[in-house]
């Protein structure tokens, strides 16, 4: 069975934002996970583009019915088309393993906070900060550089996909 870890991020980007979701992309590929994304542009786009560079699978949850109403980037090899609009960011969370958000909007943020409610680890490159005092964060790793990325993935067991 293939694992899969999700990166999660704006339909818009920095330049840097999608050069650091592409390196996450291909850092999943890598260590041999499916890549999860949103399916769309922006920071999905790019890291589906790094994962299929390294040779990896990728699958886009989309918030449409079909591909006329949320067309997937050309990096999705599969592509869900849920219906579901902004509440496929559940989706999204539960079929992943773990979350890499890489900047966003409020909908990065949402799957920021249901994977931290769902229990999964949140690695953060460069997006919403989290805090609350007395708050259990354990499972929020703020990180600024894929290096670091890599370093944490390790640390949380995701080095290599059994």
């Amino acid at each position: 069975m293939k694992r899969i870890l999700g990166v999660m991020g704006g339909a818009s980007c920095t330049p840097d934002e999608a050069e650091l979701a592409r390196g996450a992309g291909r850092m999943i590929a890598q260590r041999g996970f499916v890549l999860l994304c949103g399916g769309g542009a922006g920071v999905m786009e790019a890291a589906a583009r790094g994962a299929k560079e390294a040779g990896g699978l990728t699958l886009g949850i989309l918030p449409g019915s079909n591909a006329a109403e949320s067309p997937p980037n050309p990096h999705i090899d599969l592509a869900v088309f849920t219906g579901l609009s902004d509440a496929r960011n559940a989706i999204n969370v539960k079929a992943a393993e773990a979350v890499i958000a890489i900047g966003g909007g409020p909908g990065t943020l949402s799957e920021i906070a249901l994977a931290l409610k769902n229990g999964k680890p949140v690695l953060a490159l460069r997006t919403w900060a989290v805090s609350r005092e007395g708050a259990d964060l354990e499972r929020f790793h703020p990180v600024e550089t894929l290096e670091e990325l890599a370093l944490i993935l390790d640390r949380l067991g995701f080095a290599r996909a059994h």
